[in-house]
């Protein structure tokens, strides 16, 4: 089941090359799903929604946000079934290409203003095409790197996967920065669309770098052998649907905490703390920047000493952090404000580095693509896709009460760290008999 350690440079060399295909490719994708993220804190209620308050703009705005998470199980299982009877590689370039034309397209769409109502229901067709294609490419990518990756080091490597997340907040923050300084009075009216056709160029990049990595080796040895499953949702259901179950919890609250860090907190920061929105984006970038340091280090800790350790540590903190975080933001003073950012994308980290790895360790390899694409997928929907909303909603309907959002955040928190005790328990009866890469993991 698992790859032992490459015994050749050339090997070696595309363990590498892997990880980096994983790490740029996810980066990619994840500027074109984050940028949407910015797009909805900053400018979407007065382009899309330009004829209702704009409190109520940005939750109609985070709303079409959610409908892309929606999409994603649907993807998932799409490219989760193709994934595990075709192979991973294929699969990959598909989805890059569908999600980065999906995100050049938002940006030469008419406003409001232009063609009304319909401009807000060419944004969410949009929308929900580009979370079907983004449903299967984490699982994918990250199936890549793992499966690629030796045994002993899958937590180093698979982590590279998910370096696209805080690489992709960084590059999205970081355009969109530039954008606004660069176009001034007319980002509203032109200016916002430069970082979704910027996603045509690196479209370009990313394929390149996809087609020159090998098939998955893990994959390659069940094709040869035919050992493939003929309908791997079906199977993974019916065999590992607990697992499933685990994946998506461990991903909820996690996902909830990173989103509303990403996306809910510059729309907080500028409408209820007075914070530029040039400065609540120069704080996730730094936040971003420490987080790619951060789930690099936790990765590989959590090949030292286990990933259950080390997830428990992220859960627990995510499930206290809300609190002192939105006590931090609410002093208004910006050095509190960017030190609240960094330490939740820091802390976050912890459930982020291994979670590559153990995601991939969960399942048997002819059904891990729709495994992990389905229970990340799921995750992220619950969690991610609806946090920027209900937490807008909640500030909404409690007249500006932080402690409600942190309230949300801790709960999502407890969902996590009731689903990796689970899997401790769940494990220990059965699941290291089915799946033999959970037990070689867990000995680590």
């Amino acid at each position: 089941m698992s790859q032992t350690s490459p015994t050749s440079p050339a090997q070696l060399r595309m363990v590498r090359k892997a990880a980096v295909g994983s790490a740029v490719g996810t980066t990619i994708e994840a500027y074109d799903f984050q940028i949407y993220g910015v797009a909805s804190a900053l400018v979407f209620s007065t382009v899309f929604f330009s004829d209702i308050p704009p409190s109520l703009g940005v939750v109609f705005s985070f709303a079409t946000l959610s409908v892309g998470f929606l999409a994603r199980p649907v993807g998932a299982m799409i490219f989760g079934h193709y994934g595990d009877k075709i192979g991973r590689k294929q699969l990959l370039i598909i989805s890059l290409m569908g999600a980065g034309g999906c995100t050049t397209l938002m940006g030469l769409l008419p406003t409001h203003a232009q063609v009304g109502l319909w401009a807000p229901v060419m944004l969410v067709a949009l929308r929900l095409l580009q979370g079907i294609f983004h449903g299967g490419e984490q699982g994918g990518a990250v199936l890549m790197a793992v499966e690629h990756a030796p045994a002993h080091r899958r937590g180093w490597y698979g982590s590279w996967a998910f370096l696209g997340s805080p690489g992709g907040t960084l590059l999205a923050a970081g355009v969109m920065g530039a954008t606004i300084a660069a176009t001034g009075e007319n980002f509203l009216t032109w200016g916002w669309r430069v970082p979704f056709v910027i996603s045509f160029i690196l479209l370009g990049v990313g394929m390149i770098i996809r087609a020159t990595v090998t098939e998955s080796p893990e994959f390659a040895k069940l094709k040869k052998a035919d050992g493939h499953a003929k309908a791997p949702m079906i199977e993974v259901i019916r065999k590992s649907w607990r697992l499933v179950l685990v994946s998506i919890g461990v991903n909820l609250g996690f996902n909830a905490f990173v989103w509303v860090l990403i996306s809910y907190s510059l729309a907080y920061g500028t409408q209820y703390l007075g914070f530029e929105r040039e400065f609540m984006l120069q704080g996730t970038q730094i936040g971003s920047v420490a987080m790619i340091i951060a789930i690099l280090f936790f990765a590989r800790l959590s090949d030292n000493i286990g990933r259950m350790k080390v997830m428990v540590a992220g859960a627990l903190f995510i499930l206290i952090y809300p609190f002192p975080m939105f006590a931090l933001f609410d002093s208004a003073r910006p050095p509190l404000a960017i030190a609240a950012l960094v330490i939740g994308f820091i802390g976050a980290s912890a459930v982020f580095g291994p979670l590559a790895a153990f995601l991939v360790e969960l399942f048997p390899t002819k059904v891990a693509y729709s495994g992990v694409s389905v229970g990340y997928s799921l995750g992220a929907v619950l969690g991610g896709g609806l946090a920027p909303f209900i937490a807008s909603l909640l500030m909404e309907l409690s007249g500006g009460q932080s402690w409600t959002v942190a309230l949300y955040l801790a709960l999502g928190g407890a969902i996590t760290l009731i689903s990796l005790i689970f899997l401790r328990s769940f494990r220990s009866a059965s699941a290291e008999a089915r799946n033999p890469k959970i037990a070689e993991t867990q000995a680590s």
